[in-house]
């Protein structure tokens, strides 16, 4: 029997896919091969349902003889390796933004005469409606908290965006853009303590409760699915960051970073210019410790915060705190730094990469933020937290806006400044 391949992401099994298998069937022993979630992720967005899922429901299916991996877009790899009589594919991708990729496909082919067949895209389904319908009924505490944990492991770095209230949170959730036919998202949303505090007008020293900390967090959940991460100062006292940890996740929030400082609140960003006083090694290792006890499943992240190098003790104190916190059951570290070189960040990385390569490290590149994403990722660094910029952004903006109507008796000036109402009503869920 022939052999035929067919690539697909099976996240969303629909009609169409049927379709294409059953006729895909009728011209040999159908191979799938099936988009691992680090694919689907980069050209679409988060999967649904994981590969080993995927997988099992795939295999499931009536006419499907075999499934592989496939670890790029491109089938070309998995094309050499199987040398297929045919390559099924829906006609929908002549042109556009993947019409290369088929090319490429043509091209191998004739390396042993081997065939594309196109069959007509199933036109009455589209996923983009099913995708908005799933969407529409938002998600559950237990999904969000795990997607943290699920995008680790096969993203290589993440990009997380501050949110401050609802509003935010849907800025975080839908901005997108495509760059070569791939989708660049943010992978989820930081709840700042800084942002949070000054959106309310008080100063950033925990002067803001953890009930009305819970209150900007409930307004962001409502209205989002991504993952949470929650700014969480020093953590408080131990008995009570055990209570926090149980109601974080209880709602469905994927991670807490707390520093190993003590006392009043400082802001980082003040460097050597504020007094820190971090808190011994011991006592953040049993506050660490102790939140790990009380969290109820090992999706919940608690991530330990360094401020060695803030507080001008230097790397080897940085280094000796990120190995104790680890040893302590930390999930991930945070380097902080307010040097503008970046260079610290990069040899505490490298260094604690190597000890341990499978920890994720966390970056909040603030001051050293000529880097990009992929180049923080080949120190070692996982996670990228962009800490405060959507509350720097909107302030100027604002505050030019109150200008200009005051200099101007009227707010017809300040138009170009504003975005429509129509566009406000499109953005806020169930206003039309």
């Amino acid at each position: 029997m022939k052999t035929v391949y067919l690539a697909m992401s099976a996240d969303v099994i629909h009609h169409g896919h049927i379709n294409i298998i059953e006729r895909a069937r009728e011209l040999g022993e159908v191979v799938v091969g099936l988009h691992t979630d680090a694919v689907i992720a980069e050209y679409w967005r988060r999967p649904v349902m994981d590969y080993a899922a995927r997988r099992r429901v795939v295999a499931s299916l009536r006419g499907v003889g075999s499934v592989i991996a496939q670890e790029t877009f491109d089938q070309v790899p998995n094309l050499l390796a199987l040398k297929p009589d045919f390559v099924v594919h829906g006609d929908d991708w002549r042109e556009g933004l993947h019409a290369h990729f088929r090319e490429r496909v043509i091209e191998v082919l004739k390396g042993w005469g081997g065939q594309l067949v196109e069959f007509p895209y199933t036109k009455e389904v589209s996923i983009t409606t099913i995708e908005k319908a799933i969407s529409d009924l938002g998600t559950t505490p237990e999904l969000r908290k795990n997607r943290l944990r699920q995008l680790l492991s096969f993203k290589p770095v993440l990009r997380i965006l501050e949110a401050h209230n609802g509003l935010t949170g849907l800025i975080v959730e839908k901005t997108k853009q495509v760059t070569d036919g791939k989708i660049k998202e943010f992978d989820g949303m930081w709840v700042s303590s800084l942002c949070d505090s000054t959106s309310k007008g008080k100063p950033d020293i925990e002067l803001v409760d953890l009930t009305s900390r819970l209150g900007t967090l409930n307004e962001i959940l409502e209205v989002t699915s991504k993952p949470i991460i929650l700014d969480g100062d020093t953590g408080g006292k131990l008995e009570h960051f055990v209570y926090t940890i149980r109601t974080l996740e209880r709602l469905g929030v994927s991670a807490i970073i707390i520093e190993d400082k003590v006392g009043l609140k400082k802001n980082s960003l003040f460097g050597t210019e504020a007094v820190h006083e971090l808190d011994t090694i011991r006592g953040f290792c049993e506050k660490i410790q102790a939140g790990r006890a009380a969290r109820v499943t090992k999706e919940f992240m608690i991530i330990a915060r360094i401020e060695s190098l803030i507080a001008g003790l230097g790397m080897a104190d940085a280094l000796e705190r990120g190995r104790a916190y680890v040893r302590a059951g930390a999930d991930a570290l945070l380097i902080h730094s307010k040097e503008q070189t970046g260079l610290d960040i990069k040899e505490f990385c490298q260094v604690i990469k190597a000890e341990f390569p499978n920890l994720p490290l966390v970056a909040v590149p603030t001051s050293y933020n000529q880097f990009t994403e992929e180049e923080l990722n080949g120190w070692g660094i996982n996670l990228v937290i962009y800490a405060n910029h959507l509350l720097r952004s909107a302030y100027p903006a604002m505050v030019g806006t109150a200008n200009s109507i005051l200099e101007h008796g009227r707010s017809k000036e300040a138009d170009s400044l504003c975005m429509s109402i129509k566009e406000v009503l499109e953005l806020i869920p169930g206003t039309k």
